[in-house]
């Protein structure tokens, strides 16, 4: 077996130990607070209308807090969403911040203002992620139920939606939008949780055979999502976050979530799921090869 020098080991130390900092400083700093990509799907429908395009943009997992998702850096975003000129836009849950790596909290009040400035003609509509649930703006603060991040989507113009559906129009066109109650709302014990939604109790709202669109924070529902429901769209994940195949794989699929997909658009029969990777963290200030991003999703018919 050949050796190598010692100045070479040297230089390859030096080199690892090189890549290493630059990963952990993209990790840590550059994708987490200055990058941020729009991802964009187009989606066919079968029962969707032919010849009618619709516009959604999602925002997921804002997750507030000082400094990497500041108030003003939720109204920049805000306001890219608005650039993408929306038919609708959606809120995915988890407003409230995931981690206490933070310098402060940016309460429901400071982002509800930042989320004010959303603009699309078929309005703004959201469900609620855990963390809004399970505790206040930071994790060390107790929790409410939702009850803050509730007023804070009401001053933003956001129509809370939790079990519940609405009809709504487009060019002329009806479609229904439904928004789940969180499935993970309520700890337990370390481990357990309860959720508060109620599928079937969404779905009875239904009351013709128009196509329908459904908003879950949690992907794991999509398991349970009727042929009815021709799309779903969902957070939770951050699409992983750390995007190291052999980590997301292992952690996602065998203990986080009972859904073995974590990301991206997944096609099952005619029923279709969107993941979005987030905009913000939970656990630890980091992303890796996983910036946040911004979805547009255009749906047509089949």
């Amino acid at each position: 077996m050949a050796l190598i020098s010692r100045r070479r080991f040297i230089q390859l130390a030096a080199g690892a130990s090189l890549a290493g900092f630059m990963m952990a400083g993209d990790a840590l700093a550059v994708e987490p607070a200055f990058m941020l990509d729009v991802t964009r799907y187009s989606i066919k429908l079968p029962g969707w209308p032919q010849g009618l395009r619709l516009k959604i943009v999602a925002l997921a997992d804002i997750h507030a807090c000082d400094p990497l998702m500041s108030e003003a850096r939720v109204r920049a975003i805000a306001g890219l969403a608005n650039s993408l000129s929306p038919d609708l836009i959606v809120l995915l849950g988890d407003f409230n911040a995931g981690h206490d790596y933070v310098t402060g909290a940016v309460y429901p009040e400071q982002w509800g203002r930042a989320l004010s400035v959303l603009r699309a003609p078929l309005g703004a509509w959201g469900v609620l992620g855990n963390h809004d649930w399970w505790h206040g703006p930071l994790p060390d603060m107790p929790g409410d139920e939702g009850a803050g991040v509730r007023r804070g989507m009401q001053l933003a113009g956001i129509e809370v939606m939790e079990n519940r559906a609405v009809r709504l129009s487009h060019q002329g066109q009806p479609f229904w939008l439904l928004g789940l109650g969180d499935q993970m709302a309520r700890l337990i014990k370390p481990g357990w949780t309860k959720g508060v939604d109620d599928l079937p109790g969404t779905l009875a709202q239904v009351k013709d055979q128009a196509p329908a669109i459904l908003l879950a924070h949690e992907p794991d529902i999509f398991r349970r999502v009727p042929q009815r429901i021709g799309l779903t769209l969902c957070g939770h994940t951050h699409g992983g976050q750390v995007n190291l195949p052999f980590l997301r794989r292992r952690w996602w699929k065998d203990g986080l979530t009972g859904y073995d997909s974590i990301y991206g658009h997944t096609v099952i029969d005619s029923r279709q799921l969107i993941i979005s990777g987030g905009l913000g963290e939970s656990f630890l200030p980091i992303r890796f090869l996983r910036p946040p991003e911004i979805n547009e999703i255009w749906i047509e018919g089949a």
